[in-house]
C-alpha cells in the first residue's frame, strides 16, 4: 500500500479544526483551527496547509443523528466536500463524526481539566478523532 498523508476537517460554520495523519502510522496530530465565514474557509490558507503537509487526500467529518440519519448540517458538509475537491484538487472522503466532539472534550478535560476546553483545541482534537477513526477502517 502506498503511504498517504491525509488532511482531516472537523467542519463548523464559524471554525474548522484541522488534523493531519498518514496511512503508515494510522495516527493523527492536530494542526490548527481556522476561522471560516458561514462555513466557507479562506481557500488560500487551506491550500497553504495542504501544501505544507503535502496531503494527498481530505477526510471531512460527516455529522449524523444518532440513528444514522442526516441532520441539517449534513447537507452543508456534503456540499463543502465538493468545494474542497474543486479548490484543493484532492479526493475527499467522509467519516462519521458522531460523538467526536464529546470524546474530544472528555480527553481534554481528563488531561488538563476545565481550562483546556477551548473551542480551537476541541475542534482540532475532533479532527484527530475523525481521522484516526477513518485510518482504522482502511486496508
Amino acid at each position: 500500500m502506498q503511504i498517504k498523508t491525509v488532511l482531516a476537517v472537523d467542519f463548523g460554520i464559524n471554525q474548522w479544526g484541522l488534523a493531519v495523519g498518514n496511512t503508515a502510522t494510522r495516527t493523527a496530530l492536530p494542526i490548527k483551527a481556522v476561522k471560516v465565514k458561514k462555513g466557507i474557509p479562506n481557500w488560500d490558507e487551506l491550500q497553504a496547509v495542504q501544501a505544507q503537509w503535502r496531503a494527498s487526500q481530505v477526510i471531512i467529518g460527516l455529522p449524523l443523528n444518532m440513528d444514522g440519519t442526516d441532520q441539517p448540517l449534513t447537507k452543508k458538509v456534503r456540499k463543502m466536500a465538493k468545494m474542497l475537491e474543486e479548490h484543493l484538487g484532492l479526493p475527499v472522503d467522509f467519516q462519521d463524526e458522531r460523538l467526536s466532539t464529546v470524546e474530544a472534550k472528555a480527553k481534554l478535560f481528563e488531561e488538563s481539566g476545565y481550562k483546556s476546553l477551548q473551542k480551537d483545541r476541541i475542534d482540532c482534537l475532533s479532527a484527530v478523532i475523525i481521522l484516526e477513526d477513518w485510518l482504522s477502517l482502511i486496508e
